[in-house]
């Protein structure tokens, strides 16, 4: 559908502003506007990267030191002009720094254009997790929402449900003797985990890639425990001296040397698609513990509820679902292309570069 974001064989693109948001193939003549650090969101190759302020430390992490940044400040005190539009980023409540993109002409409506204020969601979650900036939902005409778990049979338990469960599970083991490894994206959940994790039961190491996104959250402000690096030794030393520790992993240590090092373990994973029974048990782990960063089918409706938006572009997910429900109900909601889809460009697993 026309309007002021349109899309293309790289993702959006605000023909008034001259910039795309999250775009697919980046190259040196680009301006991209990021809403997070995730690599189906944030991918090297353009000539200028514009984010919110705290996101700046991630994606330098993410992209490298090279890469032209520029950071700026939360809701309306801190919109650019960039061409004839104004860009205005509010918190997606997703990860540390992940943003929601508002776009508005400057002046008001051209002719020929569609859908008025525009709101591009990137991913985003309802409940505030302690770490990340809570998500805020802003009033458009159109919003473009991800539809990750898009069906009515993803409903979350509140968080500190579920971190009720893991830290009893992880009590549970230390008191057999078992080192806990919880599985984590390394951007945005093992800082979540790390967060909320009760401290007093013993020390938490973390694997080498999720402790490069601790420093750059530590860069960016936000104030997480320390989790010394994750090796042989120490983690055999607490488990010998009876206060068994729990290790942040990410997906891909899962089986390797590394982690064989740590003797008798017990693993577990953490993700929205541990809601679903033929996924935990594919996934062969120990125990499947449902969080995720992604707002579930009751967060979607209430983010399209709360932004008022009479036009819902759907994307990232089971995006048919989303939008024949939303179609059935009045709201003129269509598919938004895009290049990552299911699991992998969902940023839930761990496709190759990402976290």
């Amino acid at each position: 559908m026309p309007g002021l974001i349109i899309e293309t064989d790289r993702g959006l693109y605000c023909p008034a502003g001259g910039f795309h948001i999250d775009p697919w193939r980046p190259d040196p003549s680009m301006r991209a506007v990021i809403t997070h650090g995730h690599s189906d969101h944030a991918r090297p190759g353009a000539g200028e990267y514009v984010c919110a302020r705290t996101c700046v430390p991630i994606l330098r992490a993410r992209l490298g030191a090279g890469a032209a940044m520029s950071g700026v400040e939360w809701g309306a005190g801190g919109a650019v002009r960039v061409g004839d539009v104004r860009v205005s980023l509010h918190p997606a409540g997703h990860t540390l720094g992940s943003a929601m993109i508002r776009v508005e002409r400057v002046g008001g409506r051209a002719e020929g254009d569609e859908g008025g204020v525009w709101l591009v969601t990137g991913d985003y979650k309802l409940e505030s997790d302690g770490v990340s900036e809570p998500a805020e939902i802003v009033r458009c005409d159109t919003l473009v929402t991800e539809s990750t778990f898009g069906l009515p049979i993803y409903r979350w338990r509140p968080q500190a449900t579920v971190f009720e469960d893991l830290n009893a599970w992880w009590r549970a083991n230390q008191g057999e003797g078992r080192t806990t490894v919880v599985f984590a994206y390394a951007l945005g959940k093992a800082q979540r985990v790390l967060a909320n994790l009760d401290l007093s039961i013993g020390p938490v190491f973390a694997h080498g890639a999720i402790r490069r996104m601790n420093e750059a959250y530590a860069e960016a402000g936000a104030r997480l425990p320390d989790a010394p690096a994750a090796d042989k030794a120490g983690v055999r030393a607490a488990a010998k001296a009876g206060r068994a520790g729990l290790v942040l992993a990410t997906g891909s240590a899962d089986g390797s040397a590394w982690m064989k090092g740590f003797g008798d373990v017990a693993r577990a994973q953490c993700s929205g698609w541990m809601a679903v029974r033929g996924t935990r048990r594919r996934a062969g782990m120990d125990r499947g513990f449902v969080l995720s960063d992604h707002a579930d089918w009751d967060g979607l409706l209430s983010a399209v509820a709360a932004s008022g938006a009479t036009r819902v572009g759907v994307t990232h997910g089971y995006t048919g679902a989303l939008s024949r429900w939303l179609c059935e109900r009045g709201l003129r909601a269509w598919e938004v292309a895009t290049r990552f889809t299911g699991e992998g460009g969902a940023g839930e697993s761990e496709p190759a570069g990402s976290a």
